[in-house]
């Protein structure tokens, strides 16, 4: 019996927990679409397939909804920027160009926010911290000149910015091979 009991409050449990990941997601897609924060609870809960009372009873408020989705946003891009190995800066220089693909255009909207919102700012904050790791483990490893460590990192961080793909790809309208291969000379450049 006890068994049967356990069983039935994790299936309850996964099933809570797989509600709050759909309201979360359809978070994300409501910002992502309308490129603002602007997120209304009822065009959240449609998308997951909830009552508005039910995103209310996981979040609290709309404001909660808000934080617990860019926390979900970062945690995702923390994720797909842990499996990028250094052993292959070409491959995570190419995969960093695939995330902005993604997000990059909301990336570039929710930084022209950061100075309106506190949360946004928060999660502004905690990427930049987060590229500058992902180039320190990805890119330069193993400095040759500890002196100009530091100097080769910021120059590296620019190199792979948000704002240089959106220079490149938006604004000169290249493709995204041409992007990639130009961040790459940028890099090669920094590095020699």
């Amino acid at each position: 019996m006890k068994e049967k009991r356990e069983y039935v409050m994790r299936a309850r449990a996964d099933a809570v927990e797989e509600t709050r990941r759909r309201m979360l997601a359809a978070a994300q897609e409501v910002g992502r679409e309308t490129m603002s924060l602007d997120i209304a609870l009822r065009d959240v809960a449609e998308r997951a397939e909830v009552s508005v009372q039910t995103v209310l009873r996981h979040f609290g408020s709309r404001e909660g909804l808000l934080s617990a989705t860019l926390e979900f946003v970062q945690a995702d891009l923390l994720r797909k920027r842990g499996r990028l190995e250094p052993t292959d800066p070409a491959a995570g220089i190419a995969a960093l160009v695939d995330e902005y693909e993604d997000s990059g255009d909301w990336v570039i909207t929710m930084l022209g926010q950061e100075s309106a919102h506190p949360q946004v700012r928060r999660m502004t904050e905690t990427g930049r911290a987060m590229h500058r790791r992902w180039v320190r483990t990805v890119l330069h490893p193993e400095p040759r000149d500890p002196e100009r460590a530091e100097e080769i990192v910021d120059l590296l961080v620019v190199a792979t910015d948000v704002y240089t793909w959106k220079l490149l790809r938006r604004d000169r309208g290249l493709t995204r091979a041409d992007t990639v291969n130009r961040i790459r000379a940028l890099v090669a450049a920094v590095l020699a």
